[in-house]
């Protein structure tokens, strides 16, 4: 048994450059997505409901009346679900400012995911890409106080709905809940860097 736990232990820096392997992968595949339209479309109501990031959009106080006569936001009634292309949708989120932002957002996501790669061989630089990896994931994790749509809603139906609401995740909150992970990541990289740059001191 203590030859198994000292193989964990004698892999800890390969295990620290796996996280940032796998830190890279996710934000340059998902920081990639966020060139094409379907992607870009369904960060709307996050980035939208957002007091740091609402100022990107051009759209973010209007309201509008839905099918049922209701005032909601307008961003609702021009939701692409994934899959699903409507051309009025697709103008109002050009003049929204939706893919521009995208664009931008995608670039600082695929920067920092190759800073913290870079980290296994420059730790400053690895250091760098954790902190701003924490500071992302920060900024993620705040969308669950923001974001209506985090949680399920209480649409009704044939019986009264039993789970709606707070705690109730929806899969928008659960994507959004796993950012605590690259939270993590984050520090756990940023950490190993610092104590590498201090040693080398």
């Amino acid at each position: 048994m203590e030859k198994f736990l000292s193989l964990f232990v004698n892999f800890q820096k390969q295990f620290i450059n796996l996280m940032r392997g796998a830190l890279f992968l996710v934000m340059v595949w998902i920081g990639g997505l966020k060139a094409y339209q379907y992607e870009a479309d369904g960060i709307v109501p996050f980035v939208i409901n957002s007091p740091l990031m609402n100022f990107f959009y051009q759209n973010t106080d209007n309201t509008t009346l839905n099918d049922h006569n209701k005032e909601v936001s307008e961003y609702t009634v021009y939701k692409n679900p994934e899959g699903k292309t409507v051309q009025k949708n697709i103008d109002w989120h050009k003049q929204n400012g939706t893919y521009v932002f995208s664009y931008a957002l995608g670039l600082v996501i695929v920067t920092i995911g190759s800073l913290v790669l870079l980290g296994i061989w420059f730790p400053k630089i690895g250091f760098l890409g954790g902190l701003l990896t924490t500071g992302m994931s920060l900024v993620t994790l705040s969308f669950l106080i923001t974001t209506p749509e985090v949680f399920v809603p209480n649409l009704g139906g044939d019986f009264p709905t039993p789970h709606y609401g707070f705690p109730y995740l929806s899969g928008a909150g659960r994507l959004v809940l796993k950012d605590i992970i690259m939270l993590a990541g984050g520090l756990i990289v940023a950490s190993e860097a610092a104590a590498r740059i201090l040693h080398r001191k």
